[in-house]
């Protein structure tokens, strides 16, 4: 009984502890279920490729309907081009689908180390980053066509508009992945403040400095004639920013409270 005492973990541990031989093999086994898994991912997505390939199309049978019906043109300019980008479709879109597999494998190689607390914290920020994620690539997908139509209205009216297929996807990826991520930054400002290093009261006050970032991101990442969008995607960061600080108000008087409950005196801690 005592040596169970001893050995047992603290803060809900896994109590086998696995040896370096026993980790190197777990790690193998799960690393090979995430390669099948984003295989059969890249399959599915290269069989659709046609699908989001069309889809992708969509702002250019815009243009030319505006324009004149051979205004726009995705141009394949190499023998290898359509199906280097297929490949590169189905990389990024198989990854997107397989997902949850190798995000599984990787969570449940690491969970045995984890405290109760680190577990709790963890499928947290999970739950809010990857919704938040998919909404800034939806959002991206929304105002993407309106940027790209934007944009051909700059060419004169006595010139064409061919767009290189694999510049072409690469705009709309960056573009989709620029976005995703900065809908997550609230995520990772709530973090540093449950870590202690981030107040909820130096986010709120350092708000015109976010609302600044907030307008030059958006000012960037949209065309400058595009004024609806700017303001939507610069709306929507700040949003997020603000509840990201309110979130960590209500974190820090929790936090507070505890200190006080316990005897403790919060502002000295806090100096």
């Amino acid at each position: 009984m005592t040596e169970l005492s001893v050995d047992a973990p603290s803060e809900g541990r896994h109590d086998r502890r696995m040896s370096l031989g026993e980790h190197l093999r777990e790690a193998r086994r799960r690393l090979i279920i995430a390669v099948i898994g984003l295989a059969v991912g890249m399959v599915i997505a290269f069989i659709i490729t046609d699908h989001v390939i069309k889809f992708m199309a969509i702002p250019i049978e815009i243009i030319n309907e505006e324009r004149g019906k051979e205004f726009a043109e995705l141009m394949f300019t190499k023998i290898t081009s359509g199906f280097n980008l297929r490949i590169r479709m189905a990389l990024s879109i198989g990854l997107l689908l397989s997902a949850p597999v190798w995000l599984w494998q990787i969570w449940a190689f690491v969970m045995p180390g984890l405290t109760k607390k680190e577990i709790k914290y963890t499928v947290a920020f999970m739950s809010a980053a990857v919704p938040l994620f998919f909404a800034g690539g939806f959002v991206a997908i929304w105002v993407a066509p309106h940027v790209i139509e934007v944009m051909s209205g700059f060419v004169p009216e006595v010139g064409k508009n061919f767009l290189d297929s694999d510049y072409y996807y690469d705009f709309i990826l960056k573009f989709i992945l620029v976005i995703g991520v900065s809908f997550v930054l609230p995520v990772f400002m709530v973090a540093l403040n449950i870590a202690g290093v981030l107040s909820g009261r130096t986010m709120l006050k350092g708000w015109r400095v976010a609302v600044l970032v907030a307008a030059l991101f958006a000012a960037i990442a949209t065309p400058a004639a595009d004024i609806t969008s700017m303001f939507l995607l610069a709306g929507i960061l700040i949003v997020l920013y603000f509840a990201a600080a309110l979130l960590s108000l209500l974190f820090d008087r929790r936090k507070r409270n505890r200190q006080i409950a316990s005897g403790l005196d919060p502002d000295a801690s806090a100096a």
